[in-house]
C-alpha cells in the first residue's frame, strides 16, 4: 500500500463518499490515551475505596486494643456493660443477640414479601398500575428513618399487641417467645418489623429491576411448552433473577445491622441488673442504638476504646455479609454459565 510524505496511507487521505473525516492517527491515538485515561481513574478509585476502607479499620482496631486489654470479662461471651472504673467490665453478647435477631426478623419478613411484589409488579399487574405502584416503593425508600421511628412507636405499635399476646399464649413455652413484661412496641420483635418495612423498597426496586430483564425468548419458551404463569416464573424468571434478589437482599441486610435511630426510638434499654433472656418480646440495643446513645459519654480513652470496640464488630459483621453475598452471587454465575 503505498504511503504519503506523513508515513500515513494514502488511502487512509482519500475523502469518504459519505462525506466523514479522514481517520488520522491523530485521532487514534486521542482515543488511546482516552481509554488509558479512564482506565486509570477506575483503578485509582478502587484502590481509593479498599485504602479508606482498610484505614478505617486499621483506626478501630488501634482504638479498641487498649481499652480490650484493660477488660476484665469475656468481650465476645458476657453481657455486662460496665466501660468505666478501675475494673472495666464489658461485652457484647447482649448487642450481638438485638443486632442478630432485629435483623433476621426483618429479612425473613421483607425478603418473601419485596420478591413477591416484584413479581406482581413486572408480571401480573398491568401497565396503568405497574408503574404506579413502581413509584410509590421506590418512595418509601426516601422516607427518613426517624419517621418510621416515630410512627412504629405512636401508629403501628399498638396493632403489634395482640400479635405479641396469641403468641405468648400458644408459644410461650418457648425461650424465644417468652413473655418478659415489656411493651409490645418496645421489643425486638417490633423493631424487626418496623426494620422489615424499612428495607422493604430496597430488595423490591432491585427484584424489580432484575425481573425486568429476564429474557422474554426464556419466558414465551417455558410458556410455549404448556407451563402455566407461575410454573413460567419458577422456571424461567426465578432463577435468572436469583443473583439479583440476593444482592437486594444484602443490602437490605447492611442497612439493618446499621440502623440507629429507628432503633433508638423503639427498643427500650435493659435494666443493666436485669436477668439475660432470649426472647424476642424483650428490650435492648443494638451495636448501632448503644453507641449512638452514648456518644456523650465517651470522656476517657477506657470508655471511648470500648464503644469502638463495638463497633469494630458490628464493621466486621457488616464485612462478613457481604463477603458471603459476593460469593454466593459469584458462585450462582459460574453456575449458571
Amino acid at each position: 500500500m503505498s504511503t504519503s510524505i506523513t508515513g500515513r496511507s494514502v488511502i487512509d487521505e482519500l475523502p469518504d463518499p459519505e462525506g466523514r473525516p479522514p481517520l488520522t492517527g491523530d485521532r487514534a491515538s486521542t482515543g488511546r490515551w482516552g481509554d488509558r485515561l479512564f482506565g486509570g481513574a477506575a483503578t485509582s478509585s478502587g484502590v481509593l475505596v479498599i485504602a479508606l476502607v482498610s484505614l478505617v479499620g486499621l483506626f478501630l482496631v488501634i482504638q479498641a486494643v487498649p481499652s480490650l486489654l484493660n477488660n476484665n470479662v469475656n468481650f465476645l461471651t458476657s453481657t455486662e456493660w460496665v466501660p468505666s472504673g478501675a475494673q472495666p467490665r464489658f461485652g457484647i453478647a447482649a448487642l450481638l443477640w438485638a443486632t442478630v435477631i432485629t435483623s433476621v426478623i426483618a429479612m425473613a419478613v421483607a425478603v418473601p414479601l419485596g420478591v413477591a411484589v416484584a413479581l406482581f409488579i413486572t408480571q401480573y399487574a398491568p401497565p396503568w398500575l405497574s408503574k404506579p405502584a413502581a413509584a410509590i416503593i421506590d418512595l418509601l425508600a426516601a422516607v427518613p428513618s426517624i419517621v418510621y421511628g416515630f410512627w412504629g412507636l405512636n401508629v403501628a405499635g399498638q396493632y403489634f399487641e395482640p400479635v405479641q399476646n396469641f403468641l405468648n399464649t400458644y408459644l410461650g413455652w418457648i425461650p424465644l417467645f417468652k413473655d418478659v413484661g415489656t411493651s409490645a412496641k418496645s421489643t425486638l420483635a417490633f423493631a424487626g418489623l418496623i426494620l422489615a418495612i424499612m428495607i422493604l423498597p430496597i430488595i423490591t426496586a432491585i427484584s424489580r429491576e432484575v425481573f425486568a430483564q429476564v429474557p422474554t425468548a426464556h419466558k414465551e419458551g417455558a410458556l410455549a411448552l404448556g407451563a402455566t404463569k407461575w410454573e413460567m416464573i419458577r422456571t424461567a424468571v426465578l432463577p435468572f433473577g436469583k443473583p439479583g434478589v440476593i444482592s437486594g437482599a444484602m443490602l437490605g441486610l447492611g442497612r439493618a445491622l446499621g440502623e440507629t435511630l429507628a432503633i433508638m426510638i423503639l427498643l427500650s434499654a435493659l435494666n443493666p441488673n436485669a436477668a439475660w433472656s432470649w426472647s424476642i418480646f424483650t428490650g435492648g440495643e443494638t451495636f448501632a442504638s448503644k453507641i449512638a446513645l452514648n456518644a456523650g459519654e465517651f470522656d476517657s480513652p477506657q470508655k471511648t476504646g470500648a464503644y469502638i470496640a463495638a463497633g469494630l464488630v458490628l464493621f466486621i459483621l457488616t464485612f462478613v455479609v457481604n463477603a458471603i453475598a459476593r460469593i454466593v452471587i459469584e458462585r450462582r454465575k459460574a453456575f449458571t454459565e
